[in-house]
């Protein structure tokens, strides 16, 4: 039986499935070039509809989110910081502060309203100055772009997975986590239970394909199946998205996370590659070249049902104590 919390190296097979590798994906953002390939295909592929094709107004974004209808979200963070590590000829040049306070405010703004409204306000997002421009201040401020394409991590313990009252939500062969159309019945709660805010229920009437139930991504499990690859990884120019076995990937993902220190890069990071974190690793990891909030990637992610069985224990000792306490009320009343 599985797990609600902790390492679970053989996540499909406790789930009941023969022995194989688990597959997922790796992200390496220091490669990503923001073109939305990923996206684009992952909705061509999955027949995902569009969820609108107008800018946010805060950078050239027109997702801002995961959700039922993006599956994939390339993220652009406009951030101005002293580059003189990656890039030599702005070494001694003075710079802005880095804008990663800047984004996180505007996010925590954003994110608390409409996610219709997600990105619209573009003072929220206003940075001191222009590239290479100096300020009234005889400052200089230069930018970065960070970009990222954001993915369901299909976790080794899923919490959607978990509250599923129906099943609709299973754990493949392939150690992902898919959710079976005809069965959903859309009643939610398994978004609230994501720890990532990645799954969704669509909206839209009736000509919306599958409107009114949970979506996200299946890691394109028919190509799978198929012995494909994702369509996102495999439409990616660069690379950024690489797909393989998880541990083959843990592992290439620290050749890449060492070589970018030596090459004094040292604020990249891993995020979802530890089995040993609040949701016992991802099957998606990325490589990070910022905090995680930065991106949007909540810090120190647990899977929400991990404290079920503690928190039935308790209500059930509670149940008995009310139980007993009833039961000695009533027979001291006889008396």
């Amino acid at each position: 039986m599985g797990l609600l919390s902790g390492p679970e190296p053989q996540v499909a097979q406790d789930a009941g499935w023969p022995e194989r590798p688990r597959m997922g994906f790796f992200t390496d953002t220091s490669v990503c070039i923001g073109c939305k390939a990923c996206e684009v295909a992952c909705k061509e592929w999955n027949g995902v509809p569009d969820d609108g094709f107008n800018l946010l107004g805060s950078s050239y974004d027109n997702t801002g989110a995961l959700g039922a209808s993006t599956w994939r979200h390339v993220a652009f963070i406009e951030q101005p910081r002293r580059l003189a590590e990656q890039e030599p000829g702005f070494e001694l040049l003075p710079t802005g502060a880095s804008g990663a306070p800047v984004v996180n405010r505007a996010a925590d703004t954003l994110l608390t309203g409409d996610r219709g409204k997600l990105g619209t306000d573009v003072d929220a997002l206003a940075l001191a100055g222009s590239a290479g421009i100096p300020d009234g201040a005889g400052s200089r401020t230069e930018f970065r772009w960070l970009m990222e394409s954001d993915v369901c991590k299909h976790c080794t313990h899923a919490a959607c997975l978990d509250v599923c009252p129906t099943g609709s939500l299973f754990r493949t062969e392939f150690g992902t986590v898919v959710v079976q159309d005809d069965i959903c019945n859309g009643c939610g709660y398994c978004v609230p239970a994501c720890p990532f805010g990645v799954i969704d229920r669509r909206e839209g009437d009736r000509t919306v394909k599958n409107s009114g139930i949970a979506q996200k991504c299946t890691l394109c499990y028919d190509r799978l199946g198929a012995g494909m690859t994702p369509a996102c990884a495999q439409t990616c120019p660069t690379e950024s998205i690489q797909f393989g076995p998880v541990d083959e990937l843990r592992e290439r993902a620290a050749k890449r996370l060492a070589d970018l220190h030596a090459s004094g890069v040292g604020e990249a990071r891993l995020y979802g590659h530890d089995p040993n974190d609040g949701i016992g690793g991802a099957g998606a990891m990325f490589l990070l070249l910022d905090e995680p909030q930065v991106y949007g990637l909540p810090p120190d992610p647990v899977v929400t049902t991990r404290d079920l069985p503690d928190m039935w224990k308790k209500a059930g000792i509670a149940a008995v104590t009310m139980l007993a306490g009833a039961v000695a009320a009533f027979l001291g009343g006889k008396r």
